[in-house]
């Protein structure tokens, strides 16, 4: 069972520790449930999600007091014909060029926002990384490693999750390259 709120955490985080609170409980979602399963220590922070913020991303640095270039947005491009998940800091934008190369692609554009929801399981501003329906390649943003945690959705608009870069990295396969940029 997930222990009680530290008081330097924010209010809504709760720390997951490995061997604990596995399964799914009210407020679960496959990508805690993964993070659990896998015995990786990690909080999940919870927020009030705002439908008219213009971005959900920036709506979870404002509303968790981390900064920008902590909290990862999580994209998915169509990359030759194969849906690739990129993981970048949603203070800046994703290089479709650099995500394509990272994967060894020639091509890259967005993809088609009901086929991302349909192939991950989750909502538009609730894509993580964790937990899809189907696991696609990924590509962390290689400035992940400046940091010691940082944040992605947990599955659901307004529910982030904190974790060691090198963690996420290993759950989902990633690739580390430069794709994002400011």
């Amino acid at each position: 069972m997930a222990k009680k709120a530290k008081k330097q955490q924010p209010e809504g985080a709760r720390e997951t520790r490995p061997g604990k609170g596995g399964g799914r409980r009210a407020g679960g979602t496959p990508a805690t449930v993964a993070l659990a399963a896998a015995g990786v220590r990690h909080t999940v922070h919870s927020y009030e999600h705002d439908p008219a913020h213009p971005s959900y991303g920036e709506e979870a640095a404002e509303a968790m007091g981390v900064s920008p270039d902590r909290v990862f947005k999580t994209l998915v491009a169509d990359v030759d014909g194969t849906l690739t998940v990129a993981v970048v800091p949603v203070a800046g934008q994703l290089d479709l060029k650099a995500l394509a190369a990272a994967v060894g692609g020639k091509r890259a554009a967005m993809a088609d926002p009901a086929l991302a929801e349909r192939t991950t399981g989750y909502v538009r501003g609730g894509i993580s990384p964790l937990g899809q329906r189907k696991k696609l390649p990924t590509v962390l943003d290689s400035s992940a490693a400046a940091h010691g945690t940082i944040c992605v959705s947990a599955g659901r608009r307004g529910l982030e999750v904190e974790l060691a870069p090198d963690d996420l990295a290993r759950l989902t396969d990633a690739v580390l390259a430069p794709v994002g940029r400011a």
